[in-house]
């Protein structure tokens, strides 16, 4: 009988062992939250536009997807290239260059730390360990063009720049050809400012295009372009946002804005990132058709039944390709 509850005894001490230990491999076993580095545009946090539609997408991921991610501005870290360096040596699962100024930075970083994989957002890369994200910003902005060339009264219309770069070329070119589609007459005014972060430069310029009889202005200028806004309701003229829904920036005047959408595109890499563990797309292009562009809800200048059937028709021609713009 001894003998019996000896082995009794033995068998749930080895059972309580074996247990301990299955809790303990099971514990190990919990994936930590997958660690994403951002470096962000020049204009950085507070722009109302491109850096903080990133990083919106980036606390979504956080809140729904259990991230953990980080984040630098040039202004901390005096270029790019350190920012960078200082997320992949925090040990991110991706590091996110924001902005096609990001490309000769990224490269370098790239070549230096071949083990990381990077995302670079608005340039392309032929390097093996970086993905790129880049969007239609053209079918978006041709959108606006429709509506200016529809709703305008004095048959002027502006664009304003911010650096003079082919990717801000790509706005202006599909602005210009929306106009045109639908109202050969307008004359477009196009200046680029040669900042993204100059507020005070963008009312300038929109002043200026006032004179000339300007009765609505597309800035895609980041920050440059919030004083575009700015201006525009001042003066009692009409305007649009860019990259994001900046309405309430000047809602006296903001009818609509070219929608790009950054924090979308970060927010599904995360997903990707989170169900996958890596990044399967090399090269990313995102356009109507795929939900990367769009426009805004018009408000302020109200749309007719004919002028709303005229945009959709646009619109489903941009995402069907039967709309090409050449640029």
């Amino acid at each position: 009988m001894k003998k019996v509850m000896v082995l009794m005894v033995l068998g749930l001490l080895i059972a309580a062992v074996s247990g301990c230990s299955s809790n303990s491999s099971s514990s190990s076993a919990v994936k930590k939250p997958m660690k994403i580095g951002i470096m962000l545009s020049d204009a950085g946090l507070g722009d109302q536009s491109f850096s903080d539609a990133g990083f919106a997408g980036l606390e979504k991921a956080r809140d729904e997807l259990n991230i953990s991610f980080d984040y630098r501005e040039i202004n901390d870290t005096g270029s790019y290239e350190k920012g960078l360096e200082e997320l992949v040596n925090q040990g991110n699962d991706v590091v996110i260059g924001l902005g096609f100024s990001m490309q000769e930075a990224i490269d370098h970083t790239a070549k230096k730390f071949p083990d990381t994989t990077f995302l670079l957002i608005d340039s392309e890369s032929d390097l093996p360990n970086v993905h790129t994200v880049t969007f239609k910003e053209e079918e978006g902005s041709y959108l606006i063009g429709v509506i200016a060339g529809m709703k305008t009264k004095s048959n002027v219309v502006g664009f304003v720049g911010g650096i003079d770069v082919p990717l801000i070329r790509k706005f202006e070119k599909g602005y210009t050809e929306g106009v045109k589609a639908v109202n050969p007459k307008v004359k477009v005014i196009s200046t680029f400012a040669g900042s993204f972060d100059n507020d005070k430069q963008g009312m300038q310029i929109a002043k200026d295009m006032i004179k000339q009889k300007a009765d609505y202005i597309y800035p895609a200028a980041g920050f440059t372009g919030v004083g575009v806004l700015n201006e525009a309701q001042k003066s009692g003229i009409y305007t649009f946002g860019v990259d994001s829904d900046q309405f309430y920036l000047a809602e006296k005047a903001v009818v609509t804005s070219m929608l790009k959408r950054v924090d979308v595109a970060i927010y599904d890499i995360a997903k990707e990132l989170v169900k996958k563990g890596k990044l399967s797309e090399k090269k990313t292009q995102l356009g109507i058709k795929e939900n990367g562009v769009d426009v805004a809800p018009i408000r302020v200048m109200p749309l007719t039944p004919a002028e709303t059937d005229k945009l959709k028709e646009f619109r489903n021609s941009l995402s069907e390709g039967t709309i090409q713009i050449q640029l």
